[in-house]
Formats: C-alpha cells, sequence, structure tokens
C-alpha cells in the first residue's frame, strides 16, 4: 500500500451491517508511503496512527468540480 499526505483512506466494514469509515491521511511516517498512516476520520473528526489491513485502500484526494 502506498499513499501520499491528502489521498483518502478507505476502511471497508468487515461484518454485515458495517459501513465504511473514510479518512484523510494527515502525515506518513515513511518517506516511501507505506504505512502506518495519521488519519483524520471524516465521520467525527478524530485523529490517529493506523495501521491498514486487508480491507483498507487508499483514493486519492477528491477535487472539487468546476462548472463551466
Amino acid at each position: 500500500m502506498f499513499a501520499r499526505i491528502g489521498d483518502r483512506l478507505v476502511l471497508k466494514g468487515v461484518h454485515v451491517g458495517d459501513a465504511s469509515r473514510v479518512g484523510v491521511i494527515t502525515a506518513i511516517r515513511h518517506s516511501d508511503g507505506t504505512p502506518p498512516y495519521e488519519v483524520r476520520w471524516l465521520d467525527d473528526g478524530r485523529a490517529g496512527l493506523v495501521f491498514p489491513g486487508p480491507e483498507a485502500h487508499v483514493e486519492p484526494p477528491r477535487r472539487a468540480s468546476v462548472d463551466g
């Protein structure tokens, strides 16, 4: 797994009915972009150090759309 600051970390729910959790990566500990990551969760604003497992993936930051 590779990430940059500003990417989104998405954790899929592992049980039926579990929601996905999305956070923004605010810091990386290794220069090669590998975990762990410092993440600020979008649902509650809390921050923490995350060692993502197989249910996680990284997405690039969303860009704001611009109307013509």
